[in-house]
């Protein structure tokens, strides 16, 4: 079935990548730049690049093609589920599990447990990421959401989209930070001297970090971060970028830290309304024993 959209006069000259994005919230840039290379995405009839500039009136035209099969194995790995019903699950994730296959991990996975936990994941993402609405990094730890069926995918993703979700993180992060709450509003983009690696760019995507500071010690500050929205390496950039780097970061701290694997971060809470019922669902997880076991070493030395 073909979805179709004409472009209004607020649209005029943004790429048709992003503007697909604004109009379809459930999918990423990705999958929006497949669909045209792919042509299941024309703009008046013809194809066009992701890099397409729309003009007012053009006429949108495009087809969600049916995912493919998936392929990739179940495997019996624990899971430390939260809460669990037929539309979501809530998992929280160890440090050192990445959430999704990929070429350099395509085993040992979050959803490789989930396949083989429960067979009824949204297609919405493809055949590599199930059921995966948003994701947080391999080495931090904590809570995140997945949806059973596509419908509540859309509904996740809109909540994400919207900013009406609640994710708050713990960290450790170097230097003592003398004020007690602060806000870092600065775009994240690839970073131009390491395309492995993120950084703070003037044509970066927006984004808001908002932290509060839990307690100080000596050259360390533990903090509680609250994303306002969900940009690649987020908080590790941006904390780095008001020189309060992560401990144990291993991309963007100093190589002399805390004797932790990984950055010390951990999404503590995570909030959303559930997809059906529309209830105010609202879950908390301590950080992992390492973590608090760097918050006592820290303690011991200040």
């Amino acid at each position: 079935m073909s979805n179709q959209y004409q472009v209004t006069n607020q649209d005029n000259g943004k790429r048709i990548d992003k503007l697909m994005i604004e109009i379809e919230p459930s999918v990423s840039r990705t999958q929006v730049q497949s669909w045209i290379k792919e042509g299941h995405l024309v703009v008046n009839g013809d194809p066009v690049k992701s890099n397409y500039k729309v003009q007012e009136e053009d006429e949108i035209t495009w087809e969600v093609p049916e995912p493919e099969p998936l392929k990739i194995e179940a495997e019996d790995i624990p899971l430390n589920i939260v809460y669990e019903d037929k539309d979501v699950i809530v998992v929280n994730k160890p440090r050192g599990m990445v959430v999704h296959p990929s070429s350099g991990h395509p085993n040992g996975t979050l959803v490789n447990a989930l396949l083989h936990h429960c067979d009824d994941l949204s297609g919405i993402n493809g055949v590599t990421r199930p059921g995966i609405v948003h994701r947080i990094d391999k080495d931090t730890s904590g809570l995140l959401m997945v949806a059973k069926n596509d419908n509540a995918h859309q509904s996740l993703a809109e909540q994400l989209a919207n900013k009406t979700t609640d994710r708050k993180y713990e960290a450790i992060v170097h230097g003592e930070i003398s004020h007690e709450y602060g806000t870092i509003e600065a775009p994240i983009g690839r970073d131009p001297k390491d395309r492995q690696s993120m950084a703070v760019v003037e044509e970066g995507k927006s984004a808001v970090t908002h932290f509060q500071v839990l307690q100080v010690f000596k050259d360390f500050t533990h903090v509680e971060c609250v994303l306002e929205t969900g940009r690649t390496h987020q908080i590790r950039v941006h904390m780095k970028y008001i020189n309060h780097p992560l401990a144990g970061d291993p991309k963007y701290g100093p190589r002399k830290s805390l004797p932790i694997d990984g950055q010390a971060l951990h999404a503590r809470t995570l909030a959303f309304n559930h997809p059906v019922t529309n209830e105010r669902m609202d879950f908390h997880v301590e950080p992992p024993s390492d973590f608090t076991q760097m918050l006592e070493l820290i303690k011991k030395r200040s």
